[in-house]
């Protein structure tokens, strides 16, 4: 009988965005892109952290709806949300979110998301079932808002 070895993942190592912004920076200016695997959970349940990773391409000359842009707030804290709203400014929220983030300029984008990693699997963002997930999660916001709250008051109210 033959038993599957298990993959081994390689050492992660953490670096905070601050330090290897300038790397970043320099090979998307050479017009190269850069992978990296994103933390917190902002984004789920696309991205996962720890298990998925993102390729940042360098910025096209517009972003458009649904585009994933790396981009660095005010406050200097380095953000990776999905775009809702393009026109002067920009609207974004990570998708395990609520609360969206208003007026973002061209200027604080650094980067755009063209491909990540689902684990090992490959998805571009060109394709078609990952564009249905941003129009279906997009629009089935309010609803899960809805549900969430409902649970946390059943929670509260009923299952004690």
């Amino acid at each position: 009988m033959h038993s599957k070895k298990k993959k081994e993942r390689p050492q992660e190592h953490f670096a905070e965005l601050d330090t290897l912004m300038p790397l970043i920076r320099e090979s998307l200016a050479a017009g190269k892109s850069v992978r990296f695997s994103p933390r917190g959970i902002s984004m789920l349940p696309m991205l996962r952290q720890g298990l998925d990773s993102v390729v940042l391409s360098p910025l096209p000359e517009k972003l458009r709806r649904f585009d994933l842009p790396l981009y660095r707030r005010d406050d200097g804290k380095y953000v990776l949300h999905r775009i809702v709203e393009a026109d002067s400014t920009y609207t974004c929220i990570g998708d395990n979110q609520f609360e969206m983030e208003h007026g973002l300029r061209y200027d604080q984008m650094i980067a755009l998301v063209t491909v990540f990693y689902r684990g090992e699997k490959r998805i571009s963002v060109t394709n078609p079932g990952y564009r249905m997930y941003c129009c279906l999660w997009h629009f089935s916001r309010p609803l899960r808002h809805f549900w969430r709250r409902g649970k946390g008051w059943l929670r509260r109210h009923i299952l004690k």
